[in-house]
């Protein structure tokens, strides 16, 4: 099964400047097959995208929130732990 699931931010530490560019990344410690991603925002159900790293060009400030990334391998799905960004 899937576990260790994080969320790194680019600038790192959840914080950055408005206009600016914001990378996140998923990361997960171990798991088989290949894997897919979605990122939510909030709690909303509605998900931000997929892949394992996306990238808000120029955030505004309603792009502050809490975001959290699952993967799935298809068998098993675990989330990250919810990441604070706050646009400054």
């Amino acid at each position: 099964p899937l576990s260790g699931v994080s969320l790194l931010s680019q600038p790192p530490g959840g914080q950055v400047a408005l206009g600016d560019r914001l990378v996140l990344t998923c990361t997960v410690a171990t798991g088989t097959g290949p894997l897919s991603f979605s990122w939510h925002r909030g709690g909303s159900g509605a998900p931000l995208g997929t892949g394992p790293r996306p990238e808000l060009p120029h955030v505004g400030v309603e792009d502050s929130g809490h975001y959290q990334c699952q993967a799935s391998d298809g068998e098993h799905m675990a989330e990250s732990p919810p990441l604070n960004i706050t646009v400054l």
